[in-house]
Formats: structure tokens, C-alpha cells, sequence
């Protein structure tokens, strides 16, 4: 079931019905719905392929004793849309779970309706502290990534391999400068020092030429670029045309693996970046990536965020199965405490936990894209460089959250 802004209506409608048709047969239903990008310039990020993996953990547990079925949004980026489409679903089409979520903004208002409706929400796609921090809720877990655990990787690491003098290239808007504040703390407190840095206008940049020259001009030995989509991809080209790369070592904090493949490894070889999956680690996540290849469109594996949703969604209905469907229906407060008391384990993020505020935690890994000659085949990127422990890699407990105290 696909929703859109134009499908709101129609939705609307069939919603109750949907709902009223699960009564009817007698069974018990859990209904998850994934929200992201699914059509626009975020859509590789997540899309159809957070939905696909969702779909994988549904068939890698098997029977459960009750029916889960999947619901897709496209929230279009739009704070408004992702409200709508969240309530809509809540009140009426029976939906006890929302996933992924990209866009903090919009992760926001869907967290406090999951609390107000006493629903359940994972972000995967949202990379916000504070939905862990001074927003945190006991409806909602944050699954993937935030900006704190991207910027202690990659600046930790890459200052203790030597890159100790920085320039950043941001994205003007609040995530791109959040995460340049958190970044430039972490080089710092490793010993390192930051000789300077521009915004550019945000998204649709293509003209890099006076940034580079400033980073070039600074005698910084490390480029961090704090952008996605096609502002990384012209940046990162623009570097190679510079002939910057022998000068500069290139560290993306939100780069995915998407954007890698987009832009080849002759032109992304020796970035520095940090996931918390990566599909050919090792036996566990090469064998989740062969399982959901034929699902996802396109048939390549999946980025961090999509694995996310697998491993969110996995660990969401192991708690239902021992609370029980009806109780998990009526409390979703409860299924989050059930998450909470039990280890993660699967067979794309391994061995976790979820922290007392929803933080989850695991390992986060520094990367480096290989060279053309070490790639086998064009997904074949990563070459791991450090690793950071759960117990290092994510805020600290507190941090303004209402129901923390320590």
C-alpha cells in the first residue's frame, strides 16, 4: 500500500476499511508502515528499500502466530506531509509501527504523535541527537545513526591516521552545521586543529571552485565535505579536477554507500566515511544482503539505513511475540520497554543493545573506498580502517532527556 500527498484522500477512506476487514477475519494483524523518500532525491537512501528489508525480516523470523503486513508513504521531505500521513495512519489504518523517517524535522512530529497515540516509532533514516536528547520519547527508538556517533568516528579516527589539520565544505542548514559543530569537537579533542570553513548554498550547488581553493590555500591536510546527494557528487568530482587528492584526504561523515557507487571509486577512492553496516562485512551481512537482493529494486544490496529498517523491524516483532499481539497493539510503550530489556541480534547489525532513552548501540566502523584496482565489482567500496566500541560511539545518557536520571 503506496500513499502520497495526492493519495491522502483516497487513503483515508480505505484505511477503516482495511482495518475493519482485519477484524472481521478473526486473526490478529500488526501493521508496519515505512515512511521516507520514495520517488524524490532522497528516494536511493531509503525508498523502496528500506520497505524490501522491513519485508526480510517479516520472512527471516518465520511463523510468529499472527500476520504482519507492511505499508509504504512517500512523505515527499515535507514536515507536513510526514505529520499527515503518520496520524492517518495511526487513527485509522490500524498501524501500530512507522519506520525509517528521514528528515529529523519530520521524525520529530511523527515521535510525538507514536507518544500521544501510544503507538510506536524506529527512526533509521533520521539522524538528529535529540531524538535520543532533549526530545526523546518512551515511544520511540532511534535505530542507525546520529550525527554524534558519525562525527566521534570520523573525526576520532582520522586524526589518530594522521589527519590532524581540517577544512570543511558544509551544506548550509541546521543538520549540515549540527554535524560540523560535532565534528570539529571530536578532531579537536583528538589533537587535531581546523584551519577553516564555508557553508554553500543547499542542495543544487555545482560550482565548488572558490571553497576548494580556501582549503587548498589553508594548508589543511583533510577535506571534510558535509553533504549528500548531488552536492557531494559534484564536490568530490571537483576535488579530483583540482588535482587535490594527493593534498587533501576527503572525510564524508554522511556519505551511504549509494552515493559511493553513484560516483565510481576512480573519483571516490581513499574517502574516509562511517556506517554502521555494510553489507560485505562479514558472513552474517553478506548472507541478510544475498536473502533481500531480489526484493530491493535494482538488485544491489543495502545501505546502512535500509539495514536498518531489517534490524529495527526484526527486533520490534521478537517483543510483540513475547508481549503478545493484543497487548503490543493497545501499548506501544510497553513493546518499547520489551526492546529494551532484550539484546539485539540479527544477522545485519549482530550483537546490540537498546539503551534506556532508545538510544540502540552498536559499533560504528571508519571506512575507506578502495582503489578501482582493489574493487572487485562497483559495491565491492569499503575497506574497514577503525572501529569504534557501542560503548564509545554514541552520546552520552541524559543530555536533556525527561525521563533520564543520572
Amino acid at each position: 500500500m503506496s500513499l502520497s500527498r495526492r493519495s491522502l484522500l483516497g487513503a483515508a477512506t480505505a484505511a477503516p476499511l482495511l482495518a475493519r476487514r482485519a477484524k472481521a477475519a478473526g486473526s490478529p494483524v500488526i501493521r508496519i508502515g515505512v515512511m521516507n523518500d520514495m520517488t524524490g532525491p532522497l528516494s536511493d537512501d531509503g525508498g523502496a528499500g528500506s520497505a524490501a528489508c522491513v519485508q526480510q525480516a517479516i520472512d527471516d523470523l518465520g511463523n510468529l502466530g499472527f500476520q504482519v503486513q507492511v505499508l509504504t508513504a512517500d512523505h515527499q521531505n515535507k514536515p507536513d506531509v510526514g505529520v499527515t500521513l503518520a496520524r492517518q495512519w495511526y487513527d485509522q489504518a490500524d498501524v501500530d509501527l512507522v519506520i525509517d523517517v528521514p528528515i529529523s524535522s519530520i521524525a520529530f512530529g511523527v515521535s510525538t504523535l507514536a507518544r500521544e497515540k501510544n503507538k510506536m516509532f524506529i527512526a533509521s533514516g533520521s539522524g538528529s541527537t535529540d531524538i535520543t536528547g532533549k526530545q526523546c520519547s518512551p515511544n520511540t527508538i532511534q535505530w542507525t545513526y546520529d550525527t554524534y556517533m558519525l562525527a566521534k568516528s570520523i573525526g576520532t579516527q582520522v586524526v589518530k591516521s594522521g589527519g590532524d589539520k581540517w577544512f570543511f565544505i558544509t551544506a548550509d542548514y541546521v543538520f549540515g552545521h549540527q554535524l560540523e559543530h560535532d565534528t570539529v569537537h571530536f578532531v579537536e579533542e583528538a589533537g587535531g586543529k581546523v584551519l577553516g570553513t564555508v557553508a554553500f548554498p543547499f542542495p543544487g550547488n555545482v560550482d565548488f571552485s572558490s571553497y576548494l581553493l580556501k582549503a587548498q590555500a589553508s594548508g589543511a591536510n583533510v577535506l571534510g565535505i558535509i553533504a549528500n546527494g548531488q552536492d557531494l557528487t559534484n564536490c568530490v568530482k571537483q576535488v579530483g579536477e583540482f588535482g587535490l587528492s594527493k593534498q587533501l584526504r576527503v572525510a564524508a561523515p554522511i556519505v551511504t554507500i549509494n552515493n559511493i557507487v553513484e560516483l565510481g571509486t576512480a573519483a571516490a577512492q581513499g574517502i574516509f566515511l562511517t556506517e554502521t553496516f555494510y553489507w560485505d562485512m562479514n558472513d552474517r551481512t553478506r548472507a541478510s544482503t544475498k536473502r533481500v537482493l531480489p526484493k530491493i529494486p535494482g538488485r544491489h544490496p543495502p545501505n546502512m539505513l535500509q539495514a536498518g529498517c531489517y534490524s529495527g523491524a526484526m527486533h520490534y516483532l521478537k517483543a510483540v511475540a513475547a508481549l503478545g499481539v493484543e497487548k503490543a497493539k493497545t501499548d506501544g510503550r510497553a513493546v518499547v520497554e520489551q526492546m529494551k530489556r532484550t539484546k539485539v541480534s540479527d544477522d545485519a547489525f549482530g550483537a546490540g543493545s537498546v539503551r534506556i532513552d532508545g538510544r540502540t548501540l552498536f559499533p560504528a566502523y571508519l571506512f575507506e573506498v578502495k582503489s578501482p584496482a582493489e574493487s572487485r565489482e562497483p559495491w565491492d567500496c569499503y575497506k574497514l580502517k577503525a572501529t569504534t566500541a557501542p560503548e564509545d560511539a554514541w552520546p552520552p545518557l541524559g543530555r536533556g532527556c525527561e525521563f533520564i536520571r543520572t
